[in-house]
């Protein structure tokens, strides 16, 4: 376990070998036609197996499948989730978009009060949301493949993103319809962004004894990536990744790209 730790640790930080970021493609497409994926049947099943024992109580938490003893605080979500909660005057409906089978839930469920949350909803792919709602739920922990099945059920307060958006074939588009949806609190975590003043996508190479994968990925321009925002949304903090190693990222072996994320509020709701 502290050998496969240690190893994801470099991989979000200093790696230079044929693990990580690479590229600079054209196109998504281009890419993706040398990825092998995100969908992967074996990525679930060691992801369900290693969030198993956490529900179990059998270790702390659950990260891309890696399991650990000790956890990790996002205290950054926690802080906006309690500091939203208090403005709003009510406990939050979350919608963690790209939520896994409920890692950060799991992960900071001791925080997740009665006054501050009154559901924590996943949107994910279809194959995750039927494990998440077999093995996974409970009273305040539903599962949906879209964020218009969620909203059905009620009406969503608070958006997570955390380490999703920079996995998304068309993120600007995505970005901008979350905007035109006008939630009151968005919160996006570990996304990485490009020191270079343009979008950059890349592809990502994972290690096989974490899962045997790699996906196109994201690295964006700051400004761009926020402009969607404009007018509607405060930004009214930007923070640091809280994994260790994961604020200064590598393409290529070279310090270019950081992972960190903005918590923004409806300006049109909360003057």
């Amino acid at each position: 376990m502290k050998r496969i730790k240690s190893m994801l640790g470099r991989l979000l930080s200093k790696r230079s070998d044929k693990y990580g970021w690479s590229g600079d493609y054209s196109s998504w497409d281009k890419a993706r036609a040398i990825a092998g994926g995100y969908d992967q049947q074996v990525i679930l099943e060691r992801t369900a197996g290693a969030m198993l024992k956490v529900k179990n109580n059998e270790a702390a938490y659950e990260r891309d499948s890696v399991l650990f003893n000790k956890k990790e605080y996002p205290h950054a979500l926690i802080a906006f989730l309690i500091y939203s909660a208090t403005i709003r005057r009510a406990p939050l409906h979350i919608l963690d978009f790209g939520g896994s089978l409920g890692t950060t839930y799991y992960q900071i469920r001791e925080f997740l009060t009665a006054e501050n949350c009154a559901s924590w909803n996943i949107v994910e792919q279809e194959h995750y949301v039927h494990t998440g709602n077999r093995d996974f739920s409970d009273e305040r922990l539903k599962f949906y493949s879209s964020i218009d099945d969620c909203m059905k059920d009620r009406a969503i307060d608070f958006v997570l993103l955390s380490s999703t958006v920079q996995y998304l074939e068309a993120p600007h588009v995505f970005l901008k319809e979350l905007a035109e949806r006008a939630f009151d609190f968005i919160l996006f975590d570990r996304t990485a962004f490009n020191k270079d003043r343009q979008d950059r996508i890349t592809l990502q190479r994972v290690p096989p004894e974490i899962y045997p994968a790699s996906y196109p990925s994201w690295f964006f321009h700051e400004d761009f990536f926020l402009s969607h925002f404009s007018g509607r949304y405060k930004v009214v903090a930007e923070f640091p990744s809280y994994v260790d190693g994961e604020s200064e990222m590598c393409i290529d072996g070279k310090h270019k790209g950081i992972c960190k994320g903005f918590f923004l509020i409806n300006s049109q709701k909360y003057a």
